[in-house]
């Protein structure tokens, strides 16, 4: 899979995490998980100051298929969201790693992100899952 970016970090549920130079952490969902729900039309962002344990649901993207659960990749503060994708839900499926992000967290431990998976490893989770 090619078109998963070496430099980000992978959670089960197909969300991806990026580490900004401030310590934050960026999330969205991946090309992936953005091309299995379609197209999207609507993203209930969390609040920012909203604290948040990990692998809780925290946002919802909803596409013309599902809805589905954003999860927490770890624990953390919501700093930031992307209020854009409230008027433009679909720049998530223009482009899920850079316009499609859906909020930024301060972690509370971020030696955490050392446990979410990295890119081959996130590849073969999704080569897994089409078989």
């Amino acid at each position: 899979m090619s078109d998963i970016p070496q430099e980000l970090k992978y959670t089960a549920s197909h969300q991806w995490v990026r580490t900004e130079n401030d310590g934050t952490l960026t999330v969205g969902i991946t090309e992936h998980a953005q091309g299995l729900l379609g197209d999207m039309v609507f993203v209930e962002l969390p609040d920012v100051g909203e604290d948040f344990e990990a692998e809780q649901d925290c946002a919802v993207v909803e596409s013309v298929k599902a809805a589905s659960d954003i999860y927490c990749p770890i624990e953390g503060q919501i700093v930031a969201v992307n209020e854009e994708l409230e008027d433009a839900p679909e720049q998530i499926n223009v482009n899920a790693y850079h316009e499609g992000w859906i909020f930024r967290i301060q972690p509370v431990n971020a030696d955490h992100i050392d446990e979410l998976m990295g890119a081959d490893e996130y590849a073969e989770l999704v080569e897994s899952e089409s078989h």
